[in-house]
């Protein structure tokens, strides 16, 4: 690939990339660069996840070192319970990979790590009083709005959290941070403050977030909102079946997003088409090659929710059965998870 298309590539369902120019510049000017994304251990991963493992797997395809960013300590600071912090990373630690394999992902260039395998260093904390002394409380809070529960009575801990994250860029020795666009004012407090204690700054790159079932940000915490990694098909049917999709209506619907960033990326790498399957005697099956003939069909009421949502079931179902056989184990591993 030439730096073009692997530029191409990086943009697929991106929202936005600060700057391009700087990206198409490391593409052309470096082999093997490299991007981290982190994820804290909090709630329990869902399906919204995909959105990000997608997008890890195309910097793998444009031949970039990949680097996940466990982080056990941004749980902690943001209200993850530490007697159970290390039971979370390790349930992270497990389900994760299984994700890149069920989107047939080549992970040979991914690398995980464990926050606090680098963030207990003295120099990390060396580093992280430097920034503190440039930063003020105004800015961190800004910086975490969007990403830390604050709540009506703010810990110490949310303000912490923005920084580590921006020192996370240097200390994972990294070209690229990527992340979901709710990252974006902590991306750009790492641009900015990054250079005031001797650090350069970083290429940022972000990817819309996806609406939950019930029309609002998918949501780790509200289980009506998402489909857990661990659903079986009845259950990912059901919940899909309760989904807000109005018929016609495009906007903030969550299924339509989720086929447009997950299960169409999917299909399209594999060169497969979207098959709605129905009884002969409601028309027989649907077949559709892109996303924008799906939108379209919906718009015009030509697809109707119930065919939309039984059709988004099977694709979903499709992509949870990575978890089948460990179902059972992986539920065990989870059961103290939320406590």
């Amino acid at each position: 690939m030439d730096p073009k298309e692997r530029l191409a590539l990086i943009k697929r369902n991106c929202q936005e990339i600060v700057t391009e120019a700087e990206l198409l510049k490391l593409l052309t000017d470096k082999k093997k660069p490299s991007v981290y994304l982190g994820t804290a251990v909090t709630g329990r991963p869902h399906i919204g996840y995909f959105v990000w493992v997608l997008k890890l797997a195309d910097f793998l395809k444009a031949g970039f070192k990949v680097k996940l960013l466990l982080a056990d300590l941004h749980g902690a600071l943001d209200n993850c319970p530490w007697d159970v912090l290390e039971k979370r990373y390790e349930y992270y630690n497990k389900v994760i990979p299984m994700m890149f394999k069920a989107v047939g992902a080549d992970i040979s260039n991914l690398e995980i790590v464990k926050g606090s395998s680098y963030q207990n260093d003295p120099k990390y904390f060396l580093d992280l009083l430097k920034l503190s002394t440039k930063t003020s409380i105004h800015d961190a809070k800004r910086a975490g709005s969007e990403v830390v529960k604050f709540g009506d009575n703010p810990k110490l801990s949310g303000l912490v959290y923005p920084l580590m994250q921006a020192l996370d860029e240097e200390y994972l020795d990294v070209d690229i941070q990527y992340g979901g666009v709710d990252q974006r004012k902590i991306l750009m407090y790492a641009r900015e403050y990054l250079p005031k204690i001797g650090y350069k700054s970083r290429i940022e790159v972000m990817t819309p977030l996806l609406p939950g079932l019930i029309g609002e940000k998918m949501s780790a915490s509200d289980p009506n909102s998402k489909i857990d990694l661990l659903d079986g098909s009845k259950k990912v049917l059901k919940k899909l079946r309760k989904a807000d999709c109005v018929e016609g209506v495009v906007e903030g619907n969550g299924v339509l997003a989720f086929l447009k960033h997950v299960v169409f990326t999917v299909l399209e790498d594999a060169g497969e088409k979207f098959v709605i399957e129905r009884p002969e005697k409601y028309g027989g099956d649907l077949s559709f090659g892109t996303y924008v003939e799906v939108e379209s069909a919906f718009a015009k009421k030509e697809l109707h929710p119930l065919d939309l949502k039984n059709g988004c079931a099977a694709a979903i179902s499709k992509l949870l059965s990575e978890f089948d056989k460990d179902r059972e184990k992986l539920e065990k591993m989870a059961e103290n998870f939320e406590h």
